[in-house]
Order: structure tokens, then sequence, then C-alpha cells
């Protein structure tokens, strides 16, 4: 016979998609929404001059500045209001969850619940404009120190470009809380996403130009178009995947009913971590050749060395590279799963791992299960990041097409899909009931 759940995700097509007028005005407004950030990419800051800011980040695209203009879909390069994206809210967030494990203050917030969480969140956004307000006053003195890119150096331009790309980050910050509240999917991640996606025109027409000058074979972009399929279809692959650890409920009895035990399982992903390693890994190598593009060549003579050795495609960089990939993967997920709080949860409701005791044990068991499946996580995430480095260093590909953006793309997309999938499969419930004919449906 039929499940329930196998007829619901039959019922689901373009008919259905069309009937689901809540999940229509979502997607419009998560639209609409991503229009006015891409707009806002193309505000410039007052004060700048446009032909010397592009012959800077022209020479500093190989450093930290290139990450950043790619995640902020080229605003940086423009240096618009929107420059500073919405990194300093990952920034912010990500130092709260450290705090999280070591305050016994914001610990007990978060096992408070929905109250709790509101109050971390409050401190998120404070410390969202705390650090924007220290970034965005770095760049203006760092623009001001450059030379030719400031028509009116001074305190005036410091103190208006740091109040406009702190105006700009906290009105994405509350873009994204509108998108992930009344539109589809997570709004921060999907402002990123967006952003990367901007450069997918350019870096295809770039690969193509490559190809018509003869740097690039057209076999070789075929196969390379190949490759990147099937690095996806990975990536996807690798995403989904878990380890479920049976959990087992005992029988209980409810005044003169006894109740059957349950079961259920305990998803561990293999990669908990996402994609915070490859970003905090390639920030802390590019930080050297940041620092000795903008000195350009008045550093010292052991900076200019390390610059060397850690360049694109050498064995040291690639070395660092996935050695900070595998200690962030386990350093984050060792931070966003705590397995004695899973093992005391367990406890608390009476459920328990078969042959293994409640209590400790259980969280001894998790963390042994927990650590084996990030090794492999850690070594599927070193690999995808790894690849396109090659690629860059020693065919040519555009810097577009790094292991991180693919990543970030995959993941926003699954998600985002997972979610409008959740809409309709709601909009679905009440056919569900009638084809399945229960008995409600009768009465």
């Amino acid at each position: 016979m039929v499940s329930a759940a196998e007829q619901l995700v039959a019922n689901l097509n373009f008919s259905a998609f069309a009937k689901a007028d809540e999940l229509k005005k979502r997607l419009w407004f998560t639209l609409g929404a991503l229009l006015v950030y891409r707009l806002g990419t193309y505000i410039p800051l007052p004060g700048i001059n446009p032909e010397a800011l592009a012959e800077l980040v022209k020479q500093n695209q190989s450093g930290i500045l290139g990450i950043f203009n790619m995640f902020a879909g080229g605003a940086v390069g423009r240096m618009a209001i929107f420059a500073l994206n919405i990194m300093p809210y990952i920034s912010a967030s990500i130092i709260v969850q450290l705090l999280t494990s070591v305050s016994p203050h914001l610990e007990a917030l978060k096992k408070e619940g929905e109250s709790g969480r509101k109050q971390i969140n409050q401190y998120t956004r404070y410390g969202t404009v705390l650090l924007a307000a220290v970034q965005g006053y770095a760049i203006a003195a760092g623009l001001e120190a450059s030379g030719r890119v400031v028509l009116d150096p001074g305190l005036f331009f410091r103190l208006t470009t740091m109040i406009t790309l702190v105006g700009g980050t906290i009105f994405l910050m509350w873009l994204g809380e509108q998108i992930t509240t009344r539109g589809v999917g997570n709004g921060i991640s999907l402002i990123i996403f967006a952003g990367i996606v901007a450069n997918l025109p350019h870096a295809i027409a770039g690969t193509l130009e490559l190809s018509r000058q003869g740097a690039l074979s057209a076999g070789l972009i075929i196969v390379l178009f190949i490759v990147a399929l099937g690095v996806i279809a990975f990536i996807v692959f690798m995403e989904r995947a878990q380890r479920r650890l049976l959990v087992q409920y005992p029988k209980r009895q409810i005044g003169n009913k006894m109740f059957q035990g349950d079961s259920s399982h305990l998803p561990l992903k293999l990669n908990s971590a996402g994609v915070i390693p490859p970003i905090f890994a390639s920030s802390l190598l590019l930080v050297p050749i940041t620092i000795a593009n903008f000195t350009a060549g008045r550093g010292p003579a052991w900076l200019t060395d390390i610059t060397a050795l850690l360049g694109q495609g050498q064995p040291l960089h690639i070395a660092l590279y996935v050695a900070g990939i595998v200690f962030f993967a386990f350093f984050y997920t060792a931070l966003v799963f705590n397995p004695q709080e899973t093992a005391d949860n367990l406890k608390k409701y009476n459920g328990f791992i078969p042959g293994i005791r409640p209590g400790q044990r259980t969280a001894e068991y998790i963390d042994y299960v927990l650590t084996r499946i990030t090794v492999v996580g850690a070594a599927y995430l070193a690999a995808v990041c790894v690849l396109p480095e090659i690629l860059i260093s020693y065919v040519g590909v555009p810097f577009y097409f790094g292991g991180t953006s693919l990543l970030i793309v995959v993941s926003v997309t699954m998600d985002t899909v997972a979610q409008i999938q959740s809409h309709l499969l709601a909009h679905q419930y009440e056919g569900l009931i009638k084809k399945a004919k229960l008995r409600g449906s009768r009465r």
C-alpha cells in the first residue's frame, strides 16, 4: 500500500505550485529583496575616484580583498554602500557562538528557549554594529593611505564613509531577517548567494574569451564543465550524507494504559561545520599576500619571501590550506555540537542508544562517532577546495570558480529548494487527506 508521504510527494507538480498563492508571494518578496540588494551594490560612496579605485582593486584582487569582493557581488570593487556586505554580521555571530561556550550567562540564555535566543540575537546585532564601525573606519583610512583614491581626504570623509558603510550593513542585516521571515530560505545566506551568482555571467564570458583568444582549448572547457558538474553532484551527495544513530524509547504507562516503546534516530551530518572552515582558512592564508600588496614592495624582505611561498598553487599554500580546513572543521563542529548536552537530553526523555549506557557513556559514544565522521567531512571539504586551487594555478581558470564559492552556492540552493518543497507539502496536506481517504476527512 502506498504511504501517505509517498502520495504527498507524487502530488508535487507545477499545478500544485500554481495553486500555492502563499508560496508565490514569498518567492516574489524574496526576489524583490534581492533586487534591492543588487541595486545597492551599484551606489558608490561619495568622494571616491573610480579610476584610481579600479586600479587599486586590480592590484589586490589576489588577496583577501578579492574574497570580500566576490562575496559582496563586486560592491568592494565599486566601493558601494554595501561594500561590507553581511560579513560583520557573520563575524559577530561566530564570536557570540564562541562566547556562548565559555560564558555562563550566554549559555543560560541559550537554554531558555525562544526568549533566550532573541536576547542572543540582540547581542549579535550590537556586535555587528561595532564590527562594522571598526571595519568601516579602517576602510576609510586605508583608502586615504592608498593615494589618489580619495578626492578630499580628512576626518569628514572618514566619518561619512564609516556611517554609510555601517548603515549599509545594518540595512542588509534587516533585509536578511525580512527574507527569512516573509520570504523563502535563509535571508543572510541568500544575500551572499546573490553576490556570488551575480558574477557568474562575467566569469563564463571571461572563460569563453580565453577560449577565443586561444588560451584555453574548447576541449578543455568541455572537460572543465563536466568536472564542475561532477563536483556539484559530489557536494550534493556529501552535504546530504548522515550517520544515523538508532535511539530507543522504552514502554511507558500513562494512567491505566500501556504505550508501546518507540524508536527514532539521531542524525549526525557528515559536514557539520558547513562552509566556515574554507572561509577561515583561506582568509588567514591571504592576510600576508594582502599586506604585501598594500605595502607595494616597501615591506621587509621576509614578508616578500613568505608571500612568494604562500602564492596560489604553491605546495606550502596547498598544505597550509588543507591543514587550516581540517583544523577549523573539527573546531567549529565541536563548537556547534555538544555530545554531552545531546546525551543529557536523551536521558531526560528516557531515550537511549541500544547497547550504550545512558549519560556519560552515551556522550562518549556520540563524540566517538562524530569525530570519525568529521574526519571524512574535513577530507571532503579539503578535496573540494584544493581541486579548484590546482585548476586555477595550472589551467588558468578564473578565480571565481573557487571551492568556497561553489560550496556556498550549492548549500544555499539545497536549503532553499528544501524550504520550497516544505511549503508545497503544507499546501498539499489537505489534498493528501482526501486522497488517502482517512477517517477524519469522512467526518
